[in-house]
């Protein structure tokens, strides 16, 4: 609009919006403080997630820092080497009655079946990371599944990290090769323990052993005739 102007005037840290029109007329509206108004302008930076091979591309390329928030079971069964480890979740040794109580029904079906431990959060977790890294480093925070390594994020992000990325639907999908790991293990199968893991090769094994059998069924009839016929009459 000709002849309109807009400023602020700012007295004792208190600003005002000042519109002037071509007649002269002046028209105020309050602004925050000097204080409010740096506050409310702050840049927040945002979590990135990318895929396995974005992932090797900011590790190889952009120098971004790998952390590791699993717990020690699953690092130790393969990590990416070089990388950090700070646990998001560390072993529960608490010994009240209300937590022995839940680390027996845990030891009995998750603990048993796929060999979680039993955790709770780490207390000293933001300050580990601090101790080891600078707001300013790059980080590419990983875990087995992707839902540690959400939280990891968001608490670092609030924590004043500014170059936060995390691996989506974590290690688990990650093909051999990507990385250089260290340990027993594939990555992507560093999460599997417990009988579940037990469980899987006796499946493999008597799925192999039925198509077997099918096969020679199918190929050879007369002789698995012959065979069924010795079987004992039930």
């Amino acid at each position: 609009m000709a002849g309109t102007a807009i400023y602020t005037s700012c007295n004792l840290g208190r600003c005002r919006l000042v519109l002037k029109t071509h007649n002269g007329r002046s028209m105020q509206g309050k602004l925050a403080s000097q204080c409010q108004m740096r506050r409310n302008f702050t840049v927040k930076a945002e979590v990135r997630f990318v895929t396995a091979d974005d992932a090797k591309e900011l590790v190889a390329v952009d120098g971004y820092n790998v952390l590791d928030v699993r717990d020690i079971s699953q690092f130790e069964r393969a990590h990416i080497k070089t990388c950090y480890h700070v646990p998001l979740f560390v072993e529960n040794t608490d010994n009240d009655p209300g937590t022995l109580l839940l680390r027996t029904v845990h030891n009995n079906f998750s603990g048993l079946f796929f060999g979680i431990p039993f955790t709770r959060p780490n207390p000293d977790f933001v300050q580990s990371v601090k101790s080891q890294l600078q707001p300013e480093t790059k980080l590419l925070i990983v875990c087995q599944e992707g839902l540690r390594s959400a939280a990891a994020a968001n608490k670092l992000e609030e924590a004043g990290f500014q170059n936060v990325a995390c691996l989506t639907s974590g290690l688990q999908t990650v093909k051999p090769g990507t990385f250089e790991s260290v340990g027993n293990t594939e990555l992507q199968n560093a999460g599997k323990a417990g009988l579940v893991q037990i469980q899987g090769k006796i499946s493999a094994v008597l799925g192999t052993v039925l198509i077997c059998a099918y096969l020679f069924i199918t190929f050879f009839p007369d002789q698995a005739e012959k065979l069924f016929q010795l079987v004992p009459a039930g």
